[in-house]
């Protein structure tokens, strides 16, 4: 029962922080346990639909400046993750296998004089998901990457680069055994 009341009163929290924040459109949300919203002061917008349904344990950071617009019918399993420096962008009837990781941003790095990676220093770009769309269990999207309508993207992908419209993915893994 006490258990039951802690998840009720986290949930209220994290939808009062989508709605206390003047540059945050809520239409319709509906949370499972253990989400966790982190939206700075002075991001651009965020649009999120009717029926959009976060499983638990959903994490989404939204910077200064960046973009999170999510569309109707969006379903999102346990475990997956939004990290919008830039803008990201999810269409309508998308669905989310769990532990889906979105990333519009690299940290910043150089190779010479010696080999450096910046810590709070990011290369940006837009990550564009279509309508329709399922990206399987375990995918990464990484920046600049847009894929179309209509698409599957098989558990475990890393997408690097853009996908067409009515596309299927696949991780094609080789198992070998060895007597």
């Amino acid at each position: 029962m006490l258990s039951q009341l802690f998840e009720t009163l986290q949930r209220k929290k994290q939808i009062s922080i989508l709605h206390k924040h003047p540059k945050v459109s809520v239409q319709g949300i509906k949370l499972g346990i253990g989400n966790h919203f982190v939206v700075y002061k002075n991001v651009k917008k965020i649009v999120l639909g009717n029926n959009i349904r976060f499983r638990n344990y959903i994490h989404i950071l939204v910077q200064d400046n960046a973009t999170l617009e999510i569309e109707d019918n969006v379903f999102m399993n346990n475990f997956c993750s939004i990290n919008c420096l830039d803008s990201i962008f999810i269409g309508e009837n998308t669905l989310f296998g769990e532990n889906v990781k979105l990333y519009d941003h690299n940290h910043a790095h150089q190779s010479s004089p010696e080999f450096r990676i910046f810590h709070s220093e990011f290369t940006k770009a837009p990550i564009k998901i279509g309508k329709n769309c399922w990206l399987g269990s375990n995918v990464t999207i990484l920046k600049g990457v847009t894929i179309g309508d209509n698409c599957i993207i098989g558990a475990g992908c890393t997408i690097y680069k853009d996908i067409p419209s009515n596309t299927t993915i696949v991780n094609k893994q080789e198992l070998i055994f060895k007597p």
